[in-house]
């Protein structure tokens, strides 16, 4: 059964330290439900503040109630189904969000913009009606060129994302473009790439070529996730991009 969520008890009288203290307390709480783990570092350096104080904090949540788990040497986690609820978003938080929805339709994945056309809407149910007008207005002022189009259709991102994070094996059809030709693949998601003349890009490791190649979205004929799990990659994003900037000068260069 999920654990019911604890309050943080509120002083009246409050001075400015206290008031300061409890909006960093509430904003670890976040970082705590966002994250799987966080670390005293990290949470002293994006707050400001001694790892001491991130210590006094984090007794401060354990006294009101809070589960967290300490991990040694690793950080903090809160405990499995332990729910915090829903935390309300300001109005420039908001406003960034509804400005950026605007790009996202311009995107080229559909599965990516239904995606967020669902979460946008979880956002703007739990705001106040004061903020929703706001954003409505500032929703109704916002245009995109249309010069900017989306030539490089694909469906394919979400199912992609899912198989990179579950390290599941994909099958896919590819139609190459500098061969022009098409193949059967099983490849395992490594990272995905934006790239302005292409859109999206997965970058992958390809059993057929057994190297890693990057494939474009919209060239991918068919695809299904498949009942095979693969090792996560030792090798990091940062070093692929930069082996293949010192090869090719830049990382758009595709060899699928």
């Amino acid at each position: 059964m999920p654990l019911e969520p604890t309050k943080i008890t509120v002083r009246p009288n409050m001075n400015g330290n206290d008031t300061k203290r409890l909006s960093r307390l509430t904003a670890i709480l976040t970082q705590l439900q966002t994250k799987r783990l966080v670390t005293s570092t990290s949470l002293a350096e994006k707050f400001g503040v001694s790892i001491r104080t991130i210590y006094r904090d984090i007794k401060a949540l354990e006294h009101a109630g809070i589960p967290i788990i300490t991990e040694d040497g690793k950080g903090y986690s809160l405990m499995e189904g332990y729910k915090i609820p829903p935390i309300m978003f300001s109005e420039s938080e908001a406003n960034a969000l509804i400005t950026v929805e605007q790009l996202v339709l311009k995107n080229g994945d559909r599965s990516l913009i239904k995606e967020y056309i669902e979460a946008i809407g979880k956002v703007k149910a739990v705001l106040l009606n004061a903020t929703k007008r706001k954003i409505e207005l500032l929703s109704e002022r916002i245009a995109v060129s249309p010069a900017i189009v989306a030539i490089n259709a694909s469906n394919s991102l979400t199912c992609i994302q899912n198989a990179l994070t579950d390290f599941k094996v994909l099958s896919i059809i590819y139609h190459s473009e500098h061969k022009d030709e098409k193949t059967e693949r099983n490849i395992e998601p490594f990272a995905l790439y934006y790239s302005l003349q292409e859109s999206w890009i997965l970058i992958a490791y390809c059993r057929l070529r057994k190297d890693y190649r990057m494939f474009r979205l919209d060239r991918i004929l068919k695809i299904k996730q498949i009942e095979l799990n693969f090792k996560p990659h030792k090798l990091t994003l940062k070093e692929y991009l930069a082996e293949k900037e010192k090869k090719f000068k830049t990382p758009d260069i595709l060899l699928s």
